[in-house]
């Protein structure tokens, strides 16, 4: 492990250099890797996970889109693509990554499924950090722990191909066995990580659900919609708009800040872009601090959770979600993406 110190404060991180993936397999030599989901994580940890040769299995439930995706991406029904409890049964390490409400509703089940010494996987900390609401606690003779990847699980497998990876949060719940904590950094390196570091089931779950509402996606769609709709409203073109809103952030600066970080990307832009991004800056940050604190408090009650499971299982959910979505497409700020996209030179080529 290495130690990193930022702004006094002394952290730990794990690179595969440090933690090899030849020393991941030794660890891992003797499990099989139930990977119960197919949907958003599931497919990214398992194709990463084969191809770096380890013993992975599929559960998912028989019939649907998800089952057809994982067999042709070569998950073979019977023999390493089973139903959900079929596949718990069968593995030593189960990942459970449904949704987090399927994760509730499957739990008794999966439950009666677990040996003495498994591993309960996650890859995500709401189910055990929310366990009154959720029901899902796990049994005492087996370990809990989570490698959850900072970012999509398209990225996990896309980042993985190209030879890069996606930086991972490590944790353990629960140590029964005495190597909980290798079996989590092993997982973490298996599925194709950058570099690990150590967190809580709480804190991951505190951390995600805050920014998946924030800057990531609620925060960042919320304000785009906001410039955009200002600059329409004073004359300018869909085009012009959304390109200063979206198109500018997206293809060039966000770029410029991924590779060297904010100031940086300052730093290569106009002195007017400078000037004006210093003076505003703090003015947004101030308008929006009583947005977050009422969103992080909101997290950490559990009300954030209570919304998406009584959401989420719903038997509707899909319906409506596809109407929020179609509404979101339909907006003039996408459409207008939708064209200009279009335009972009590697999309003409094809």
């Amino acid at each position: 492990m290495s130690e990193l110190e930022i702004g006094g404060v002394v952290e730990e991180v794990i690179t595969s250099e440090e933690f090899s993936l030849e020393k991941a397999r030794e660890v891992l030599k003797d499990e099989i890797v139930a990977v119960l989901g197919y949907g958003v994580q599931g497919p990214g940890q398992a194709l990463n996970m084969r191809d770096n040769g380890i013993r992975v299995i599929v559960g998912q439930r028989e019939g649907g889109s998800s089952w057809d995706k994982a067999v042709a991406d070569g998950f073979v029904p019977g023999e390493t693509l089973f139903p959900l409890k079929e596949a718990a049964e069968r593995g030593t390490i189960i990942q459970y990554l449904l949704s987090d409400a399927g994760q509730k509703e499957m739990w008794p089940e999966i439950k009666s499924c677990l040996s003495e010494g498994d591993a309960l996987y996650f890859s995500h900390g709401f189910s055990i950090t929310y366990k009154d609401r959720t029901g899902v606690v796990p049994p005492d003779n087996i370990d809990v722990i989570l490698a959850a990847p900072k970012g999509s699980g398209l990225t996990v497998r896309t980042n993985f191909l190209a030879g890069s990876g996606i930086n991972s949060s490590i944790a353990v719940f629960q140590d029964y066995t005495g190597k909980a904590k290798d079996r989590a950094i092993a997982l973490g390196i298996a599925i194709g990580s950058g570099y690990l570091f150590p967190t809580t089931f709480e804190k991951e779950v505190f951390s995600d659900l805050t920014g998946e509402r924030g800057v990531l996606m609620g925060c960042l769609a919320g304000v785009m919609e906001a410039q955009y709709n200002c600059l329409r409203g004073h004359g300018h073109s869909p085009s012009e708009a959304f390109n200063e809103t979206v198109e500018e952030l997206t293809q060039s600066l966000i770029r410029l800040v991924a590779e060297n970080g904010m100031d940086w990307m300052y730093a290569n832009c106009s002195t007017t872009a400078q000037r004006g991004a210093l003076d505003w800056k703090d003015r947004f940050r101030d308008a929006v601090v009583p947005v977050f604190d009422e969103l992080y408090k909101g997290v950490a009650s559990g009300e954030e959770a209570q919304i998406t499971l009584d959401s989420n299982g719903a038997p509707d959910y899909r319906v409506k979600l596809d109407k929020e979505l179609e509404e979101m497409k339909n907006m003039e700020m996408w459409r207008a993406g939708s064209v200009l996209r279009s335009l972009r030179p590697e999309r003409r080529k094809k």
